[in-house]
């Protein structure tokens, strides 16, 4: 009887011992046996994303960095268009396998979801306003309604400055009722707005202007994962960071009219070694 009991004992004690060795995280592995990345993008926001006539499919600076790490994957892309009120729950969900979206780091976000450290930009908020509308500084927002996208991390500073935020769905929205007179200032991520006021659209928007300068919490643009995926944060950063210093980045800010102040900055350091961190992540 003893001598079944000991082995027993022992092979329960040393089980864990010669257990496997840990294999990808889930998100890795399921784009591997698919053969797809999914990511979530913008849509047509430009100069983020645009639409293809030819395709009719979603194309643009978003979309160029999720094809490129489906590439270094040895993938196909697919991209999901996402809004500021899905775009978290798609990927809790698993609809999308990453959110390459305009996204900034905020301490809220980073407790429900997880992101590669190297920012891959840096924007802040910029405030698009009547020309006639007196207002020159965020200051000047005090008591006016400022219009900005649903779950937008600029809502709380302009409440700071004394603004009555009113979320909407999203920038055409957005801009739609500023021009109705809804809103005194249409407040988004500034290559958005820079984009509106000097793209296709700018014959419809003389009358408008950006109302300072300075940048709303400029604030670190980072690729978005689900908690706890180390794997595909560490092979996302990877690339991030190759971008960085090959120039990709910028390429591309010049191919689609992203403004390149930043990406020049950032490849200029990555080719001495130096790259910029988001905030840590907190412990789980």
């Amino acid at each position: 009887m003893m001598k079944v009991f000991i082995p027993l004992v022992l092979a329960a004690i040393l089980l864990p011992l010669i257990s496997p060795p840990a294999t990808a995280d889930a998100t890795l592995d399921k784009v591997k046996d698919r053969g797809k990345l999914v990511v979530g993008v913008d849509g047509v926001s430009p100069p983020f994303g645009f639409l293809d006539p030819k395709t009719n499919q979603t194309g643009g600076f978003q979309t160029e960095l999720g094809r490129d790490i489906a590439r270094r994957l040895g993938v196909a892309l697919e991209v999901v268009p996402v809004t500021a009120s899905t775009r978290v729950q798609f990927l809790q969900s698993g609809k999308v396998d990453l959110l390459i979206a305009n996204i900034q780091w905020t301490r809220e976000r980073s407790e429900a979801l997880s992101y590669a450290p190297t920012p891959y930009n840096l924007v802040g908020g910029a405030a698009l306003v009547r020309k006639d509308s007196g207002i020159t500084k965020w200051e000047d927002l005090k008591g006016k309604v400022a219009c900005v996208s649903q779950g937008s991390n600029f809502a709380k500073p302009l409440q700071a400055y004394g603004a009555i935020v009113k979320g909407l769905r999203g920038i055409p929205e957005s801009l739609l009722a500023l021009k109705g007179g809804t809103c005194a200032a249409s407040v988004h991520v500034s290559p958005a707005l820079h984009q509106v006021l000097t793209g296709d659209s700018a014959a419809e928007w003389t009358d408008y202007t950006l109302a300072t300068r300075d940048q709303l919490i400029p604030s670190p643009t980072v690729i978005w994962t689900r908690r706890g995926e180390k794997d595909t944060r560490a092979f996302v950063d990877g690339a991030i960071r190759d971008w960085h210093k090959s120039g990709l980045l910028l390429d591309f800010a010049h191919k689609y009219g992203v403004p390149d102040e930043y990406f020049a900055a950032a490849h200029a350091k990555a080719q001495q070694g130096a790259f910029d961190a988001a905030p840590p992540e907190p412990a789980d």
